[in-house]
């Protein structure tokens, strides 16, 4: 990304694109080299005009199609290595547990946009019946009042507002809109919206699929209440945060130590261990449990400690610091708020059923670990709203989250093997080139549609950039010097090589050895245990004091150490002696 000792990398610029909770809005941002993830998340919420923004946070998608919060206490250069162009999405870091206590009208019109989101894409699942009223507070927000004139025949039908539309459960919502809601305002609304919401078990989750030790296929989330999972629609286990001991992960294994209190006596530990479908997933959702677990149960940000887990006797591990206020500093700040409530531009976000979304997972999965039953990309895949004869409590029925991060992979192996023409937009070419149709960004007479999906191929970010025109080919994120990139690629011929210095170069080719490489890391290892243990026991620094005194280095003195050494003493002296003796014995002269 950056080549080191370049003396214009300092004040090297980049560019990056936040995508916003309405669908049709985006922020650019400039940062540099210096910037951390708190700059980025701060100027973003100053454009929406946010001071609760310790609930917010900035998501991307990395170079191997894994899912990341921004970290606001590290470099943003350091966390989007590989990244052009830089995309971000803005969305609900922390879902508070009772909206209603934030302070200001203008945060739980974000959390409803959210909320309105996570409707749409599966993630807030509930009954057919709490779909309904759901879906009913979205049309009164956005249409208003039920007007037989404007609102003619199934006018639910041409909006998008959950996951999968039946006839049945739009002429429900119609039928409450219609009924029940007149007369409320947008504010009124959204209200209830978030009085419902709030309620639902899933309120607040991002599914991750895992898999149990009996090799089930489960869904865990976390939210304010702790880690949940659930097997189908029906969720089967619930870890509250006053029953988690600690979190720490192995590899792919997401591992939960819970202490229960079984009488006011006794007390027991008990582990669960979840299996993730890679290493950076299980990772990540170790980070997630932390980050989730320290906001909403530390009574102060300068209590909390250092956690480090994933480590062996071969590694380091992950270890992570968090940063930034919790939950009980944010509601106990008792500091100035402003004089006026910011005004709230609410804008029309309902979407056509022709931009609907793929249902597809949340997590990149592999084919290899057998995760073939969760989800795949398909436009038709869910059919969990559809209450024509179905069971909603059936655990058969699986339920499928949907992450706006996403969209079907397709579409970029179709555009790999057919380049378009650059897009004109009010007469001017656009300079997202090719890449238009795989960022999600398309083109509706003269206005922007951002859509909301992005494919993790995509990793957010082969989408919009320049959007205020330019030239005509994809133009890079970053403001600094471009790298030249020949059109097509040339084929050079090669010098030929002689068939001796061929010969001599294929025999010098070597394969990897485990033996070669595991004996100089052990005599290596060996030698450095033994200059530690001589130090410890030789010298006489305070600070290894109790290192020296401790019941251990007693016992490995006293029983390997000390014979050892004069074992070793032994030699070198009868060796010694031995030589002294040869010099001193002259043959006799005869």
């Amino acid at each position: 990304m950056l080549k080191f000792g370049s003396k214009n990398d300092v004040n090297a610029t980049y560019k990056c694109t936040v995508c916003l909770l309405e669908d049709t809005e985006i922020v650019e941002c400039d940062f540099q080299i210096h910037h951390k993830g708190k700059y980025l998340v701060e100027h973003v919420c100053r454009q929406l005009n946010l001071i609760e923004k310790d609930y917010f946070g900035l998501r991307y998608v990395d170079a191997s199609k894994q899912r990341h919060w921004l970290d606001p206490a590290k470099a943003i250069v350091k966390q989007v290595k590989d990244m052009d162009p830089i995309l971000f999405s803005f969305r609900l870091k922390f879902y508070p547990p009772d909206p209603f206590r934030l302070k200001e009208e203008i945060t739980r019109y974000q959390v409803y946009l959210q909320l309105k989101r996570d409707l749409l894409h599966g993630r807030l699942y509930c009954t057919p019946s709490e779909a309904a009223l759901l879906g009913a507070y979205v049309i009164q927000a956005e249409l208003g009042d039920y007007d037989p004139e404007e609102h003619v025949e199934n006018y639910v039908s041409e909006m998008k507002i959950l996951l999968k539309q039946t006839q049945l459960i739009e002429e429900k919502i119609m039928e409450l809109h219609q009924t029940q809601l007149k007369g409320q305002s947008p504010e009124t609304t959204e209200t209830n919206f978030l009085r419902k919401a709030c309620t639902l078990d899933t309120y607040g989750i991002d599914p991750h699929p895992v898999k149990d030790h009996r090799g089930n296929h489960l869904y865990l989330g976390i939210n304010h209440h702790g880690i949940l999972t659930f097997q189908g629609s029906r969720k089967t286990h619930h870890f509250k945060w006053s029953e988690v001991h600690k979190l720490n992960y192995e590899g792919k294994m997401f591992i939960i130590h819970l202490i229960y209190q079984e009488d006011p006596r006794t007390k027991k530990k008990h582990t669960v261990g979840f299996k993730c479908p890679t290493g950076a997933a299980c990772r990540h959702v170790w980070r997630c449990a932390i980050e989730q677990m320290l906001f909403f149960t530390i009574p102060s940000s300068s209590e909390v400690p250092s956690v480090v887990s994933g480590g062996s006797f071969f590694s380091f591990g992950t270890k992570f610091r968090y940063s930034g206020r919790v939950e009980r500093e944010i509601l106990e700040d008792i500091g100035p708020l402003r004089r006026e409530e910011p005004t709230i531009n609410r804008v029309s976000s309902l979407r056509r059923k022709a931009s609907s979304v793929p249902a597809t997972p949340s997590t990149p999965i592999a084919s290899d670990l057998g995760y073939s039953s969760l989800p795949r990309s398909n436009h038709s895949a869910d059919c969990r709203l559809d209450s024509g004869g179905i069971d909603f409590t059936d655990p058969a029925i699986p339920l499928e989250p949907v992450s706006e991060d996403q969209e079907m992979r397709t579409r970029t192996d179709e555009k790999d093997s057919a380049e378009p023409e650059a897009p004109v937009c009010n007469g001017k070419t656009t300079d997202l080139g090719a890449g238009l149709q795989d960022s999600g960004l398309l083109v509706s007479g003269s206005e922007w549609v951002l859509r909301e999906s992005f494919d993790h191929s995509s990793s957010e970010g082969l989408g919009v950039v320049g959007l205020g025109g330019g030239g005509g080919g994809r133009s890079s994120s970053r403001s600094q010097t471009p790298v030249l990139r020949s059109a097509a690629p040339v084929a050079l011929r090669p010098p030929p090589t002689p068939p001796a210095t061929a010969a001599t170069h294929a025999h010098t080719t070597r394969t990897f050895s485990l033996l070669r490489a595991f004996v100089p890391s052990f005599i290596i290892t060996t030698l450095s245990l033994l200059v530690i243990v001589i130090v410890v026991l030789e010298t006489d620094y305070e600070t290894l004091g109790a290192l020296r005194r401790a019941p251990e280095m007693i016992a490995l003195r006293r029983l390997y150490y000390e014979p050892a050494k004069q074992f070793l003493k032994a030699k070198l002296m009868s060796s010694a002696s031995t030589q002294v003796v040869s010099t001193n014995v002259r043959p006799i002269e005869t």
